[in-house]
């Protein structure tokens, strides 16, 4: 696959989830937290696991003890940055969650560089700030004081980073992406629902009004996204992936105007921008870079 293609399904993903904004903000009248998280992911996995079977029963060889392990781990990052972002959302407004929950994009670079000494194509890092200007410009240019909810958010920014960069380690390698992903929702489902059941009310009253929700949030922003972003990371880096990954803040902004009436302040526009021309620097960027350093073609 081109990695043009691939970073248009990431983009493809980053506007799903940002619709998903919508989706966990209203859920939550409703519902826990930790069930909503259950029950998402459960619907993502029933989606999904007749695809991941087809895949298995195509696949040469078995997943190997090393990426099942993988994949596990990638589940729990998964499943950490969604409960630090839905628990903090109960504390926390929606702009800072978005703005906080973009910070994966300076933390995935930054723990692939100290973690394991990958440095980025050198076009990454202004794009990284200039995504990450974008995000705090979309939130107005300035954050109140930080409270618990925020400091959970930063948490799961950094969860999020992790599992983005698990998921570039293991899914080329493995050559399982429908796997991958149904293992990691599956996990995050089991963790869900087993927390939720124990700390939260189950009403099932609560449960029908939610469920509109619940089918969003679990066919498309989980099954159909996450799938999309295993997929589009099989043939791009982690740092471009976080970039395109993070215009969810941008198309959450739009969605949250256009359902809940939400405004967006004229920077949050110039904010926008900045986002897309991050996303071209990152696309566009590497490949001039190399045509540079090519030079002229021999006559």
């Amino acid at each position: 696959m081109p990695r043009t293609i691939a970073n248009l399904l990431l983009l493809l993903a980053g506007a799903i989830w940002g619709m998903g904004f919508v989706a966990q903000s209203t859920a939550m009248e409703n519902i826990g937290p930790f069930l909503f998280i259950g029950l998402r992911f459960l619907v993502a996995a029933l989606v999904l696991a007749p695809f991941a079977l087809r895949e298995s029963r195509r696949a040469d060889t078995p997943v190997s003890g090393q990426h099942m392990r993988g994949f596990l781990l990638i589940g729990l990052a998964l499943f950490s940055a969604m409960a630090l972002q839905q628990v903090g959302l109960t504390i926390t407004t929606v702009t800072n969650s978005g703005f906080l929950t973009g910070l994966y994009v300076v933390f995935v670079p930054f723990i692939s560089l100290l973690a394991l000494g990958q440095r980025p194509h050198p076009v990454i890092w202004p794009a990284v700030i200039m995504t990450f200007a974008g995000i705090s410009m979309l939130a107005g240019g300035s954050l109140s004081a930080l409270n618990h909810g925020d400091l959970l958010t930063i948490g799961c920014a950094a969860m999020y980073a992790v599992q983005v960069i698990l998921v570039g380690r293991h899914v080329g390698p493995s050559r399982r992406p429908l796997t991958l992903s149904f293992l990691q929702f599956a996990l995050a489902a089991a963790l869900g629902l087993a927390i939720g059941l124990a700390r939260e009310p189950f009403i099932v009253g609560q449960i029908v009004a939610a469920l509109p929700e619940i089918l969003f949030a679990g066919v498309l922003a989980t099954g159909l996204a996450f799938t999309l972003q295993v997929i589009g990371q099989r043939y791009t880096t982690a740092p471009q992936a976080a970039i395109f990954l993070s215009t969810e803040s941008l198309f959450a902004a739009l969605f949250g105007a256009l359902f809940l009436g939400e405004r967006i302040p004229p920077i949050g526009y110039a904010g926008g921008v900045l986002i897309f021309l991050a996303i071209l620097l990152a696309e566009i960027g590497p490949l001039r870079w190399r045509k540079a350093s090519a030079g002229p073609a021999a006559t």
